[in-house]
């Protein structure tokens, strides 16, 4: 299944072919051993709080969404090997390919909205 993922505080499209993660495997896995992201792919992680890039090849952008989808922390292009704090407010993590964030203007305390495709 594949989601739409919009930035609707500046309307704009943030992914259009975004998986969800929301087995253990799944989750543990994300995107380790992937050799790219391509615009417009990402990885909605639900629950989580942190996350780690250990194992990983590329840097990513993360936004840390509370309950309804507020954007409560955003790190911009998160390289290999490392780990970020855990964000208690919340209740999942969207990964994007790098310079995402900083292409659409997305900030904190911007909500995000998901849209099943088909």
């Amino acid at each position: 299944m594949r989601w739409r993922v919009n930035n609707e505080t500046r309307q704009k499209l943030l992914a259009d072919r975004a998986e969800q993660a929301t087995g253990f495997l799944q989750r543990f896995k994300g995107l380790m051993g992937r050799r790219s992201l391509a615009v417009g792919e990402g990885l909605h992680i639900l629950p989580c709080n942190s996350i780690h890039t250990f194992f990983m090849r590329i840097p990513i952008d993360v936004v840390f969404l509370d309950r309804q989808g507020v954007i409560v922390k955003q790190l911009s292009a998160l390289p290999p090997w490392r780990a970020t704090s855990v964000y208690f407010q919340s209740r999942s993590v969207l990964e994007l390919p790098a310079g995402v964030l900083d292409a659409s203007g997305t900030r904190e305390g911007d909500r995000l909205t998901f849209e099943e495709v088909s």
